[in-house]
C-alpha cells in the first residue's frame, strides 16, 4: 500500500515536471515556446482556480491542484530540483532592457 502511494506520488511529480501551462496568461502565447512550467506558476494564479474558476477537468486540473496544495502547504522546495534540471526559475515577465546615464550634475538617471 505504501509503495503504491510512493509510486503514484513519484509519477505525479514526474508529470508536474514535464507539464507546461497550455493556455491563458502563462500559456505559450505569453511564455513561448511551450508555456510556463506548472511548478513555476504563481501561487496567486493557482489560488484563483481553487477559489473562483475551479481547476480544469482532467489530468491538467489534477496536476495544477497538486501544485497548488504543495505551494499552499509550504512544500514548494520540492520543485527546486526540477528548476535546477530545467535551467532555473521561469521569470514571470520579460526582462526590460535598462540603461543608465549621468546628467550634468552627476546624478544617475534611467535612460528611456
Amino acid at each position: 500500500m505504501i509503495d503504491d502511494l510512493a509510486a503514484r506520488m513519484a509519477a505525479d511529480l514526474t508529470e508536474i515536471e514535464r507539464t507546461h501551462m497550455p493556455f491563458g496568461k502563462y500559456g505559450p502565447q505569453f511564455c513561448p515556446p511551450d508555456g510556463m512550467p506548472i511548478y513555476d506558476l504563481p501561487a496567486e494564479y493557482l489560488m484563483w482556480f481553487a477559489n473562483k474558476g475551479g481547476f480544469p477537468k482532467g489530468k491538467l486540473g489534477r496536476l495544477l491542484e497538486i501544485v497548488y496544495h504543495m505551494k499552499a502547504d509550504g512544500s514548494e522546495s520540492a520543485f527546486d530540483g526540477m528548476r535546477r534540471r530545467n535551467g532555473g526559475r521561469t521569470p514571470l515577465r520579460q526582462e526590460r532592457p535598462r540603461s543608465y546615464v549621468t546628467d550634468e550634475s552627476g546624478k544617475l538617471r534611467a535612460e528611456s
